[in-house]
């Protein structure tokens, strides 16, 4: 048996297949890890939606932010933006299965694989403040509150930049929304933990006081798999912790990347979508 983790569909389905038969993966002896979004800005987001949901227990998926967008469009009452191609999840006729599916996937996975040790995986990464047993535990609480009668007032209040500091002692849908940003939406943070949502490009784009939160250390050994941010082109230059960047920008014209968890070897597919 084989575990790879894949970076960021966002609707690239033709090169999601084209990638999976390049690893001559078999979902009766092989898993998959993807790391989230796997939905919008490109043009079969609802193909990979069935795709994925159709692989059963062989595949386990995060929740990334375009995820979670499209379950507030979908059932929080937020609006498309411009750019969003989710019209044909929405229109599907196997829409509520699709969304109840998606709404019930995890926003952290964790598995001690072997001779790599603790692995965990969520789609933006993790506060080098937070433990892997802390972080599991507060994954935990988005995805209770996503699986309980009062999702879709969460849904409505879940994005916000406030607070964009995290304390324990955060209560409430501030809590809950500061665990969804670091997990869904963290690039840059200061010494204290405190997100920046302002830069979204590469490192020299890093506003003053702020660093990539993987550059500062770790009080664990935990190799750790994230995707989200395209333009660090699958490296993470000055981490201080083990980390496995797999975002490699297939919908903006890149590629889409595997990783096989136990050699560390990587895989990937050109994009089909035009730069």
């Amino acid at each position: 048996m084989t575990t790879y983790a894949i970076g960021d569909l966002q609707g690239c389905h033709a090169e999601f297949v084209e990638l999976l038969e390049r690893l001559a993966f078999d979902p009766r002896r092989d898993r998959l890890w993807l790391a989230g979004d796997l939905v919008n800005r490109g043009p079969a987001s609802l193909a990979c939606l069935r795709e994925v949901r159709a692989l059963g227990e062989a595949a386990v998926t995060v929740l990334g932010n375009h995820d979670l967008h499209l379950l507030a469009v979908a059932r929080g009452g937020a609006s498309l933006n411009r750019k969003d191609t989710l019209e044909c999840i929405l229109d599907a006729p196997d829409r509520e299965a699709l969304l109840d599916w998606l709404q019930s996937r995890p926003l952290l996975v964790r598995e001690d694989l072997g001779d790599h040790g603790d692995t965990l995986m969520t789609h933006a990464g993790l506060l080098p403040q937070w433990s892997p047993a802390e972080a599991t535990g507060l994954a935990r609480e988005v995805e209770e509150r996503l699986s309980s009668e009062q999702s879709g007032a969460f849904l409505q209040r879940m994005y916000g930049n406030e607070p964009a500091c995290w304390h324990d002692s955060l209560d409430g849908v501030e809590r809950l929304r500061a665990i969804v940003n670091v997990l869904t939406r963290m690039r840059f943070i200061d010494a204290e933990g405190c997100l920046d949502f302002s830069a979204k490009e590469g490192l020299d784009s890093a506003p003053p006081g702020f660093a990539p939160w993987f550059c500062y250390p770790r009080q664990d050994e935990a190799r750790l798999v994230f995707g989200h941010w395209a333009a660090l082109e699958g490296q993470a230059p000055g981490a201080r912790a083990r980390v496995e960047a797999l975002d490699t920008g297939c919908v903006w014209g890149g590629r889409l990347t595997a990783l096989n968890l136990s050699t560390g070897e990587r895989s990937g597919v050109p994009s089909h979508q035009r730069r």
